[in-house]
C-alpha cells in the first residue's frame, strides 16, 4: 500500500503526521475484505464461499466500509512507523498513544484518503557547553564521630529486649506495643483507623506516631485518650526494656565470624563509610555538571513522558511500602493527600531527572560512546566475585529478561560520568560532615 506522510511539529514535543493513501490502494484493499467475507461467511439460500459480492454489500454495506477503513488506516500507520528511516525523533513515544484527529472519517472511493494524528516524540536536544564548566562539591571526610555512631547503631541492631515489671511506667528508650485508633466528635471509633499491635522505640527519630509524649508514664494495660491534629485512643499492650551489649571483641564476632576483634569491625565500618562518601561525592559531581549544562540546554518535555515517570514513582513508593498502588492511595488519603498532590510535589524533581537523563544520552550518542561484549564480560567477571557466585551463575542470572542491556547502559554512563570530570574544573567547596553530604544532600 502507497502511503505518503506530511509531519509539521507542534507544540511540546508534539507532532501531528497526515497520512494519505491513494484511492485505488483504497479500493483494493476493500475489495480483498469482501474476497474474504465472500469465501467464509455463510447465509441463507447460499453455499459457504458461494455468496455474491453485491448480496454482501448490500446486506453489510456500512460495516463492512467500517472495518475496512478501520483495517486501511491501521495498516498504513503500521507501514510509516515501523519504517527503520523514519527519524527517530519522528516516532511516537512507545507510551504515547496517536490520536485520531477525524471524529467522522469514511471510506470514499472517489478521492484518496487522508487523515491526521497527534503523538508524542523524542523531545528535540541540542547540548549547550558541557565543557570548561566549574562546578563545586563539598570538602568531608569520615571521623570518629561518624564511626562512633555507626557503632552505636551496631549496637542498637544487636540488642535485646527484657519485660519491664508490670508497676513500670514508659519511659523514653522503652520498647512498647500499642494499640491505636482515631476517635470522632462523640468518641466513637473512626472505621478504618485502628491499628494493632504496633511496635516501636519511644523517642525513636523515626517513630512516625508523633504522640510519643503521650504514651510516656503509661502502664502496661492502660488506655488514653488525646488530642493531636485527631483524636486518638491509644492502649499500652507490651512494655519492654532494651539492653545494649558491650563495645568489645564479642560484639564483634557476633556481628560477623569473620571479624576476631573490635578493632576488625571499626576498620569495616570507617572502609564502608569512606567507600559510601567517595560514591556520593562522585554523584555530586555529576549531578552538578549536569545540573549547569541543563541551564544552557534547554528541553521541552511532553506531558506524556513526564507522566510515567510519576507513575513509575508511584508504583516504586509502593513497594517500598509492600502494598499496592491503590493501597497507597488510601494510606495517603488519610493524611490529606491525594493523587494528584503527591506527584504534583514530585513533577519538578521528575522534570529534573528526565532533563539530565535526555542530555546525558544525546551526549553519549554524539561522543559514540559504547559498550563492546569484551567491556560486558569483564563486568560480569567482577559482578560474580563481589557476589560470591560463578560467572556462569552471574551470566545466567543476567541473561533473563533486560538485564544486559541495563549493564551495556551502566558501562556506557560510567564513561561518559567520567570524561564529564575530565573535561571540566572540579574545586573544593565549603566543609560538610559525612551525614549532610551522604544523606540529606540527595
Amino acid at each position: 500500500m502507497s502511503v505518503t506522510k506530511e509531519i509539521t511539529r507542534l507544540e511540546k514535543s508534539n507532532v501531528k503526521i497526515n497520512l494519505t493513501i491513494p484511492k485505488e490502494d483504497v479500493q483494493s484493499q476493500y475489495h480483498d475484505l469482501i474476497k474474504d467475507y465472500a469465501k467464509n461467511i455463510q447465509l441463507p439460500g447460499f453455499r459457504k464461499g458461494k455468496v455474491p459480492q453485491d448480496v454482501l454489500e448490500r446486506k453489510f454495506g456500512e460495516a463492512l466500509k467500517g472495518e475496512a477503513l478501520g483495517k486501511i488506516v491501521e495498516k498504513a500507520v503500521g507501514e510509516v512507523f515501523d519504517d527503520e528511516n523514519l527519524p527517530r525523533d519522528e516516532r511516537p513515544l512507545p507510551y504515547s498513544q496517536p490520536q485520531l484527529q477525524e471524529e467522522d472519517l469514511k471510506l470514499d472511493f472517489d478521492k484518496d484518503l487522508s487523515f491526521s494524528l497527534i503523538y508524542d516524540v523524542l523531545p528535540k536536544v541540542t547540548v549547550g557547553q558541557w565543557k570548561g564548566l566549574e562546578v563545586e562539591v563539598p570538602d568531608a571526610a569520615v571521623t570518629e564521630e561518624d564511626l562512633t555512631r555507626e557503632l552505636e547503631e551496631v549496637r542498637e541492631r544487636n540488642s535485646f529486649v527484657l519485660d519491664r515489671d508490670d508497676n513500670a511506667e514508659a519511659q523514653t528508650g522503652d520498647v512498647v506495643t500499642i494499640t491505636h485508633c482515631e476517635l470522632d466528635e462523640n468518641g466513637g471509633v473512626v472505621p478504618d483507623t485502628t491499628r494493632e499491635d504496633f511496635t516501636f522505640t519511644l523517642g525513636n527519630v523515626q517513630n512516625t506516631t508523633m504522640f510519643d509524649d503521650d504514651i510516656i508514664g503509661m502502664k502496661k494495660g492502660e488506655t488514653r485518650e488525646f488530642t493531636k491534629t485527631k483524636k486518638m485512643r491509644v492502649t499500652l499492650k507490651e512494655l519492654k526494656e532494651k539492653k545494649l551489649p558491650d563495645l568489645d571483641d564479642d560484639l564483634a564476632q557476633d556481628v560477623d565470624e569473620k571479624f576476631q576483634t573490635l578493632d576488625d569491625l571499626k576498620n569495616n565500618i570507617r572502609e564502608r563509610l569512606e567507600q559510601n562518601l567517595k560514591q556520593r561525592l562522585e554523584e555530586i559531581k555529576i549531578n552538578n555538571i549536569l545540573e549547569k549544562i541543563m541551564e544552557n540546554t534547554p528541553v521541552v518535555l511532553p506531558e506524556s513522558m513526564v507522566r510515567v515517570e510519576l507513575d513509575g514513582r508511584l508504583r516504586n513508593l509502593a513497594r517500598r511500602f509492600g502494598v499496592d498502588t491503590a493501597k497507597l492511595m488510601q494510606l495517603l488519603a488519610h493524611d490529606g493527600q491525594g493523587l494528584e498532590d503527591i506527584q504534583g510535589q514530585w513533577r519538578p524533581s521528575a522534570e529534573k531527572a528526565l532533563h539530565s537523563r535526555l542530555i546525558l544520552e544525546n551526549l553519549m550518542e554524539e561522543q559514540q560512546i559504547e559498550a563492546s561484549d569484551e567491556d560486558i564480560g569483564k563486568e560480569m567477571e567482577a559482578i560474580a566475585a563481589s557476589s560470591g557466585e560463578s560467572l556462569e551463575e552471574t551470566e545466567q542470572r543476567y541473561g533473563e529478561g533486560n538485564a544486559l542491556e541495563y549493564i551495556k547502559e551502566e558501562i556506557k554512563e560510567r564513561r561518559m560520568f567520567a570524561m564529564l570530570i575530565a573535561e571540566n574544573t572540579i574545586k573544593t567547596g565549603s566543609r560538610m560532615n559525612y551525614l549532610d553530604v551522604v544523606e540529606k544532600n540527595r
